[in-house]
């Protein structure tokens, strides 16, 4: 696991940024943290990394936007939802098969609907008004395999053991 903390949006959307530059075709990242923690902004650097130029804001009633960038964004956000089993229309297997890449907001909602590959990504709120922390964890091969990969790209903001446990109280 990666434990991040950034001190503004945009560290946060640079932080996604980084991320995205690793991204591939299939990859699913899944978010999940408190109201108002970052998860659209952490979005919005993403899909500004991938090339999308259209404005991104979250799909909370329309559940799904896709963007077009060097690589598709596919850009879901579940929190209206009471679980796994409200998720089959949303056909994930077939986003997931495409080109692009999938992001889940509130993904920890319908957990059980969404494979285990795949890069988690925590946003929680700091002490200050804009620090965030953030827990990464890349799960199955397609994002371990880049686990040195993503420590390279995410040490800007890597966060050491005695920080984080500071950060906890």
């Amino acid at each position: 696991m990666f434990v991040l903390h950034t001190s503004t949006p945009e560290e946060t959307q640079a932080v996604a940024s980084a991320l995205a530059d690793l991204a591939r075709p299939g990859d699913l990242l899944v978010l999940s943290g408190d109201l108002g923690a970052g998860k659209t902004t952490f979005t919005q650097g993403f899909a500004r990394a991938l090339g999308v130029t259209e404005a991104v804001t979250s799909p909370t009633f329309v559940l799904h936007r896709a963007y077009r960038g060097r690589l598709d964004l596919h850009h879901l956000d579940v929190y209206r939802l009471d679980g796994p089993d409200e998720a089959d229309d949303l056909d994930l297997a077939g986003l997931l098969e495409g080109d692009a890449v999938t992001l889940v907001e509130w993904g920890e909602t319908i957990g059980g609907a969404l494979p285990a590959e795949r890069l988690t990504v925590h946003l929680a709120l700091g002490t200050g008004d804009d620090d965030r922390i953030l827990r990464i964890q890349p799960a199955g091969e397609a994002w371990s395999s880049r686990a040195g990969l993503l420590g390279d790209a995410l040490a800007p903001w890597a966060v050491d053991a005695r920080q984080e446990a500071s950060a906890r109280c």
